[in-house]
């Protein structure tokens, strides 16, 4: 007899389990061994990876999961403590009713018993027994818990249990020995167990690794797991080594007393036999109206679109719909197609934004008289091939962006409309990467940081790179392996770990939509959130044939919602943004100037020089710099753009390219490009193109080789006429393809980025005709997101936008349109929630503006309006407009809120008080009257501003320094922050920076030898970023680091992986060390003399560098003061000049 291994823990025994399933089966192989099982612990998220691998490697896979078992309920919580809250069981699927039977009960253990564990219990495993082989598992058993705790009869009944419910010959006593002493005494009382109630014994090896050397990369893993470090004593372990891949040999010397329970091992595979069902579609039915069926009412949909869409169609475009309809109903995608339709109308029925499109979807007109996308494939040149084919059999994937703060209404009809049960989102899993595993070990290893963070930082960011390739790019980082013990050891450790999922969490996007229940097709898993998922990833459900949406948020669409919604408020018109003029010249130039803050795609700053030097002048030309702009494809841009500018200078290979290649200036940009290149020049069918596309796509050298030689030469036997038989000679037929496949691996697909385009083209229309609205739309779109609050602040002042502080009786609660300029808005004050702002809008909406302080205190008393509340209403400015000063609301708001509730106290108790009693007259003397005590200085007001809204809105104390600042930086704060789709920071670690703000926070630190460093937040007029100084520099600048003061700070850029960059700092200027000059202006030389000792006076108490210019505007004279005359030139004298001699005629230079 052979031996079979049936209690493993592959890698998705999250963080517990390091036996990768490549790496395990592989093993099995090496072993001689004829199958194995998977067994992760209450999970089945490797079941399928694992099915597959096995099979393609001639193991026959066994199906099995070790499940938490409830000491009573599955839905009692905490009836006992610890360990005891659930025992372990191990489940193996016999057959594919087992199969479906484990998906319910590991299903169920998420969905009903989820409690620290996904835990089943008694009446779950009863219910779903059938083609179930249990295992009584590991020293965790309960069968074994009521051994080792004495109880020998309690577990005899305890194993009767398990086999009255699983059957005779279902239920197997299991031993194991890793060297744990209570395992010998669990063994002994087994093997007595086992002939007193003739149940047989089984003999398994614990797995949670591959090979016996990774025991100790699988301890770094524990650590990982609980938080700890090597050196921790207190901690998990798995101790003894033995918890690897054993060879039967071992596994025979280990239990040679038992050999029949060896046996058994492979009697128990030989009856496990699962088929899993790859590539069936499974689509849920579409129910149709009455008189039709899927077929006719989607043709009914599609040719009443097409006579929407296309009236003057003279019978072509009605021909390519029906063949695309044929091809649709051939791979049996009609429903796919209804389901889709069906939600999309749902959701612009209900008002909910929907993309125009996205993705090789667009490619369809289908799609498009249907109303699923929003853009003309015919006006376009996109590709209903590079969608669907019948050469290439693979589910359509159409994927839709919608509202971001609607989706989920979408989804939840989906829910609704297929039942809940039937409607789930997908997992997904994050993995140990190359960088974060370095630095995750060497945390648990107790290794320096800095240490961790130099070795991280030699990998290079290259998108999926291992250690082992990184090894390969970087010579310094194999040097310091082949060198340094230490850096040998941490990699080696890592190399093992690398990879290993790490936790789960739902996918942004993917829902799957089931005929039937989907723990039927799936087992089931739950989210961070409490929220229902899959266990299987995307691909997987896909391969298994069910049918996956993506339901995607795009905050763009929200923000043009806003738009037109802010438009039809100020103006009375009703923009629709998917018929406005898409070849406007004015919107089209806007997009040259390079300013497109806030315009989709086109915001990063590469891409803002990129559509500069680009200008514009079509749509076409937005599509292609989107596809341009990426790795790879913009070393054509060169080409691109002299293309466009000297038209009559692109040449072609051959004439038959030029009307592919002429929209894009003679070079290959789409993928589309490629398939009509093939099918044109060498005679290939669409869906065979595509088939070419992918092949070059993925770099399939094989595939391509052959079918280099069919498009120049032909191929007969396959129908491939090739270039030979358009009359192109062999050697331009040659140059092409070699053209193509330098490009295909890099090209994008047109249909995407046109999608996008539109977007972006929507976007520039609302931003260039209506700026106010669309940056208030915008602006409420990040409220949440400071940085992109300040940077959009920033681009409304240069837009020559003004930024109002919020106003109780103007603002909403996102930000609003105020004339031209853009209020604040109301839920951005901190410690107000929404629901209160919301409140406060319908009763000045229903009752009228509020009139004073004590007016909004009494008609708010019921909506939790607090004195904490009305404190930052007034410190941001809110109550501005009842015409008192910040400083005399501040001192009064609480005296007032007092007596209002006094007076509310007094009427509930039937009292009457003197307010009621006295006259009209007499009641304003009784008001509590404005106490005369003027305003805060103007640096208060900004404090208690960035205080509450976390910005300065009436100013900024860095506004004076605007044009020093622009002098002498080289990088601003928000430089320094991720970005949200590259995920680095747009300056490269280790290059040399100087930023310039004020210091925010400043925290000292002591160093092992007792020199202090310091850490420091400065903020300049975008954002905020750390600054680390260093003893040495310490001690040089300490006295420069005032909180507060105004610093120039030049350093190295420190860059991690996944976070916010910071500088280490090298020098440091104080801003009051660089002189500035403050112009005067004067109308005349009159005016000056007139006025001379009052500005004398006015700047007496100033002293500075900063030098006093004087300007005569009718002669244009100038004439500077002299240095005894020099000042300070902040805000306190700025303001004293401004206020006597007007806003205008004050000016600071550098």
């Amino acid at each position: 007899m052979a031996f079979t291994h049936l209690h493993v823990h592959t890698e998705y025994s999250l963080l517990d389990g390091s036996n990768k399933i490549k790496e395990y089966v592989k093993r099995l192989k090496e072993l001689g061994m004829d199958s194995g099982a998977i067994t992760d612990h209450g999970v089945m998220f490797g079941v399928i990876d694992f099915y597959k691998e096995a099979k393609a490697q001639g193991i026959k896979p066994i199906l099995g999961c070790e499940v938490y078992v409830a000491p009573n309920s599955r839905f009692d919580k905490e009836l006992t403590g610890g360990e005891e809250r659930y025992h372990h069981l191990v489940l193996l699927a016999e057959n594919n009713t087992g199969y479906a039977n484990l998906m319910k009960i590991v299903s169920r253990g998420f969905t009903e018993g989820y409690y620290y564990k996904p835990r089943v219990d008694m009446e779950v495993l009863q219910t779903y027994h059938e083609g179930i082989i249990a295992l009584s598992a590991c020293l965790a058993g309960e069968v074994q818990r009521y051994i080792t705790k004495g109880l020998y009869e309690e577990a005899k009944k305890c194993a009767l249990k398990y086999e009255a419910c699983f059957g005779k010959g279902n239920y197997f006593l299991e031993l194991q020995d890793h060297g744990i002493p209570e395992q010998k005494t669990v063994n002994q009382a087994l093997f007595r167990m086992s002939k007193e109630l003739m149940i047989p014994l089984v003999a398994t090896n614990d797995i949670h690794y591959t090979y016996a050397e990774d025991a100790e990369s699988h301890d770094l893993l524990l650590c990982l797991q609980t938080g700890k470090k090597v050196t921790d004593t207190d901690r998990m372990r798995y101790d003894g080594g033995q918890y690897y891949v054993k060879s039967e040999m071992e596994m025979r010397t280990l239990f040679p007393y038992a050999q029949e329970a060896i046996d058994n091992t492979a009697r128990i595979a030989d009856r496990c036999n699962v088929d899993i069902e790859f590539g069936v579609t499974k689509l849920p039915k579409f129910e149709v109206p009455a008189g039709y069926d899927s077929w006719s009412y989607l043709n009914k949909l599609c040719f009443d679109g097409l006579a929407e869409r296309y009236s003057k169609d003279d019978g072509t475009l009605a021909e390519k719909l029906r063949y695309e309809l044929d091809v649709i109903k051939t791979m049996g995608y009609v429903d796919y197609f209804l389901i889709v339709w069906d939600f999309i109308n749902w959701a612009r029925n209900h008002n909910i934004p929907v993309g125009p499109g996205r993705g090789s979807a667009a490619g369809s007109i289908v799609s498009y008289c249907l109303h699923i996308t929003n853009i003309d494939p015919i006006r376009y040149s996109l590709l209903f091939e590079r969608f669907l084919n019948p050469e290439r059999v693979s589910m359509p994937d159409i994927d839709i962006d919608f509202c971001y703060e609607r989706r989920q209404e979408v989804i939840d009809y989906v829910g609704e409309k297929y039942g809940q049960d039937k409607v789930v989102q997908i997992v997904t899993f994050g993995t140990l990467a190359a960088k974060g595993v370095i630095r995750d070990v060497a945390r648990v290893l107790d290794l320096p940081y800095n240490f961790a963070d130099s070795i991280s930082k030699m990998i290079p960011n290259e998108q999926n790179i291992t250690l082992e390739r990184a090894l390969e790019l970087n010579p310094e980082l194999r040097k310091l392996y082949e060198q340094d013990e230490q850096v040998h050891y941490l990699i080696d450790m890592c190399k093992r770990l690398e990879g290993l999922p790490r936790h789960t969490s739902m996918h942004a996007a993917g829902v799957v939509i089931c005929q039937k229940p989907a723990d039927e097709f799936v087992p089931l898993s739950r989210g961070s959130d409490g929220s229902i998922t899959t266990q299987f990833t995307m691909t997987t459900i896909e391969e298994l044939g069910l049918l996956k949406m993506d339901f995607l948020g795009l905050r763009t669409l929200t923000v043009i919602k806003n738009a037109v919604k802010n438009i039809e408020k100020t103006n009375g018109i009703f923009i629709d943004v998917d018929h406005i003029n898409f070849d406007d010249k004015k919107v089209l130039s806007s997009l040259g100037t390079g300013k497109t803050d806030g315009v989709f795609q086109l915001e990063s700053q590469g891409m803002k020089n990129f559509m500069k030097e680009l200008k514009p002048q079509s749509l076409e030309d937005v599509i292609a710099g989107i596809s341009l702009y990426r790795p790879g494809p913009m070393d054509f841009i060169p080409s691109y753009i002299k293309g466009k500018n000297n038209p009559n200078q692109v040449t072609y290979a051959t004439p038959q390219l030029e009307h592919i290649l002429q929209p894009t200036y003679g070079c290959i940009v789409y993928q589309e490009q490629v398939m009509q290149i093939v099918r044109d020049l060498g005679g290939y069918t669409m869906g065979r193109s595509d088939l070419v596309r992918r092949a070059m796509s993925k770099k399939k050298a094989y595939v391509m080789e052959q079918e280099r030689k069919n498009f120049v030469h032909g191929n007969e036997q396959e129908g491939v006429p090739g270039c030979a038989s358009n009359g192109i000679a062999p050697e331009i037929a040659e140059k092409i393809y070699g053209t193509m496949m330098d490009f295909a691996k890099y090209a994008f697909n047109k249909s995407h980025a046109a999608c996008y385009a539109v977007v972006s083209y929507q976007t520039a229309y609302l931003k260039y005709y209506y700026p106010v609205e669309f940056m208030a739309a915008l602006l409420t779109s990040v409220i949440d997101n400071s940085t992109k609050v300040s940077e959009y602040i920033m681009t409304c002042k240069s837009m020559g936008i003004e930024i109002l502080p919020p106003d109780i009786n103007e603002g909403e609660a996102g930000f609003s349109v105020s004339g031209n300029a853009i209020r604040y808005a109301l839920t951005a004050i901190k410690n107000v929630g929404r629901p209160v702002i919301d409140a406060i809008v319908k009763e000045r909406e229903e009752h009228g503006s509020y009139v004073s302080l004590k007016d909004f205190m009494e008609r708010t008393s019921e909506y939790d309006v607090n004195k904490r509340a009305i404190e930052h209403f007034i410190k941001a400015g809110a109550f501005d407009s009842f015409g008192a000063t910040r400083k005399q609301l501040m001192s009064v708001y609480s005296q007032i809120l007092d007596s209002i509730q006094h007076g509310k106290k007094s009427t509930m108790q039937g009292q009457m008080s003197l307010f009621d009693i006295v006259s009209e007259e007499d009641k304003e003397e009784l008001e509590i009257k404005m106490p005369n005590v003027g305003e805060y200085t103007k640096e208060l007001l900004l404090s208690f501003e960035k205080e509450v809204l976390g910005f300065y809105v009436s100013g900024h104390p860095m506004e004076e320094y605007q044009s020093l600042w622009n002098k002498y930086i080289t990088a601003k704060t928000s430089d320094f922050y991720l970005n949200d789709e590259t995920g680095v920071i747009a300056l490269s670690d280790g290059s040399t920076a100087t930023i310039g703000g004020m210091i925010m926070d400043k925290k000292i630190k002591y160093t092992k030898h007792d020199k202090i460093m310091a850490f420091l937040t400065v903020e300049d007029l975008v954002g905020s970023v750390e600054v680390i100084v260093f003893p040495n520099n310490y001690e040089k600048y300490s006295y420069k680091l005032a909180e507060e003061g105004k610093v120039f700070i030049q350093g190295r850029v420190s860059a991690e992986d996944e976070r916010d960059g910071k500088l280490i700092c090298e020098k440091i200027t104080s801003f009051d060390e660089l002189p500035r000059k403050v112009w005067l202006k004067f109308a005349n030389v009159e005016e000056y003399t007139k006025r001379e000792q009052e500005l004398f006076a006015a700047i007496a108490e100033s002293e500075g560098k900063d030098s006093i210019i004087i300007y005569l505007e009718d002669t244009k004279q100038i004439k500077q003061l002299p240095p005894n005359r020099n000042i300070h030139a902040d805000s306190a004298v700025l303001d004293v000049l401004r206020a006597m001699l007007g806003q205008d005629s004050v000016r600071v230079v550098c």
